[in-house]
């Protein structure tokens, strides 16, 4: 995952972008980067680590402007190691355009050959994100040139846009700012990336526009949630502070069911849900499985495995008429280990990460929940935490389904072979971790609790669990290559044969 944040105001934005990607830390802490805008000057400072590390004072000087646009990066195709990967990624032509990505381009190698071989473009580093930059100015270039004075209008944006859509797969939420002109965003089709809109308006009457990628991010800003983005639908604020809307090809509301089980904050509001209340409605439809799969009776108290499966563990408990503890201690100097890459590094620090209070455990037949089990990693190292603290019995229920298929669409899970539920049942995914039972949520049940606090939704990406691709394009040929060639996750790294020309550039300081 990625977070993504843009503002149009009548006041500098260099804090508040700060304190926004400050509050989408959780999508991604690989590298961040701020863009302003002030007049048709770009000012831009970006690098790897997170947000607090990429930026000092001195940066935040420099960043001078009304609007401008953020990001937080995780890896989802390209080199993580690289610090060119960081964004916002730049383009000089047409007027100069800066672009922010969330999620992941399924059909990148094929855009690629498009925008460097048919229309001679550069892309410097094999990141999917700068691909889509490229298609996206150079369909806005099309537009313009047929122009006699060659302004750009906002007819303009919006069939660029829908070009964008007709060529590129997969799932985005995209910021984007056009130099001296303003701000564009946009969402795919399905909406499996969530963006929304937010606003203020200053005493002056000046209304000022905010994008992000979750709505906890206005909270910094004290901004105004105003509505989703709809799939398929682009924004245009010019920076005189117009705003102009416009759907540009058809479209299905179909989020990213994971949002709501782990990426999202629970404070946050995606697509009209309260992603806080979906995880206590997990708990609920959790708790009528385990009554059917579990020895209710032999549990002694039920624990969260902090932080995100907190809000159903507690809902489960209560439902359960069960002791509801806290055993497992974080510490929060720790990264979340779901998106450290690398096996070895999840294994070493889930101990580092969680730390167990020997006298909740004690001689206790204990029910811990988690929001998902995805490799097992983690799973398997908590339960022999808890097994040598005293517990009698250890027993896991998860929030999600098994998840048994690659994600795609910007999510690390991309291998098969990386998944613990892949080719086990139930019964073996328990031998597998050391636990004596486990629960999965039903997928039906999972969809049913999204959906029922806002019907609009007209189904999910729920790929990880059921293997249905929204898009269309993967194959069990992609999926190979995804296994042989996985640099990040969901996408396949572009490794471009001829950038002999290619260059590095460092945006951050090293220190």
């Amino acid at each position: 995952m990625c977070g993504v944040l843009g503002l149009v105001s009548n006041e500098p934005v260099n804090q508040l972008l700060y304190d926004g990607l400050q509050m989408l830390q959780h999508r991604g802490q690989d590298a961040a980067g701020i863009v302003t805008a002030e007049g048709s000057m770009f000012h831009m400072h970006k690098g790897k680590g997170m947000v607090r590390e990429v930026f000092r004072t001195r940066n935040m000087r420099d960043l001078i402007g009304h609007s401008g646009i953020a990001h937080v990066r995780y890896p989802t195709a390209g080199n993580a190691g690289s610090s060119a990967e960081a964004q916002p990624f730049y383009v000089s032509s047409p007027f100069g355009i800066v672009l922010a990505h969330n999620g992941n381009l399924t059909n990148t190698a094929e855009l690629y050959e498009n925008v460097c071989h048919k229309h001679l473009r550069h892309i410097n580093t094999s990141s999917d994100s700068e691909v889509l930059l490229n298609v996206f100015a150079h369909e806005l270039r099309h537009e313009v040139s047929k122009n006699s004075d060659k302004v750009l209008s906002t007819d303009n944006v919006f069939t660029a846009v829908k070009a964008v859509h007709e060529l590129v797969r997969g799932a985005y939420g995209v910021v984007a700012m056009i130099a001296g002109y303003g701000m564009v965003a946009f969402r795919d089709p399905y909406g499996i990336r969530p963006l929304v809109l937010g606003s203020k308006t200053d005493e002056n009457g000046f209304k000022s526009y905010a994008v992000a990628s979750e709505s906890v991010a206005f909270n910094a800003l004290e901004y105004d949630l105003e509505r989703d983005i709809e799939p398929g639908e682009a924004v245009f604020i010019s920076f005189d502070g117009q705003f102009f809307s416009r759907q540009c090809s058809a479209s299905q509301l179909k989020p990213c069911l994971f949002e709501y089980v782990y990426f999202a904050r629970p404070d946050s509001v995606i697509d009209e849900v309260s992603v806080y209340q979906a995880r206590l409605d997990m708990g609920v439809s959790l708790a009528e499985k385990i009554k059917r799969e579990l020895p209710v009776d032999d549990i002694d108290v039920i624990m969260p495995i902090p932080d995100t499966s907190r809000p159903s563990a507690m809902e489960l408990a209560m439902h359960l008429n069960k002791p509801y503890r806290e055993g497992l201690i974080k510490n929060r100097y720790i990264g979340r280990t779901f998106i450290m890459p690398g096996q070895a590094t999840r294994k070493k620090s889930v101990r580092q990460k969680l730390s167990p209070m020997e006298t909740e455990f004690k001689g206790k037949s204990v029910l811990l929940v988690d929001d998902s089990i995805v490799r097992g990693t983690t799973s398997r190292e908590i339960v022999e935490m808890v097994r040598a603290s005293g517990a009698r019995k250890v027993y896991i229920a998860s929030a999600a389904p098994e998840v048994r298929f690659p994600n795609v669409y910007g999510i690390d899970m991309p291998t098969r072979e990386e998944l613990i539920a892949n080719g086990r049942t139930p019964v073996e995914i328990a031998q597998e971790i050391s636990a004596d039972g486990i629960v999965f949520q039903d997928l039906n049940d999972l969809e049913a609790v999204v959906k029922a606090l806002n019907p609009k939704i007209e189904g999910f990406d729920s790929s990880c669990f059921n293997g249905i691709y929204l898009t269309g394009d993967i194959d069990e040929a992609y999926l190979q290559r995804l296994s042989e060639g996985k640099t990040g996750c969901g996408g396949l790294k572009v490794m471009p044969s001829k950038m002999e020309h290619s260059i590095t550039i460092s945006s951050s300081d090293e220190e």
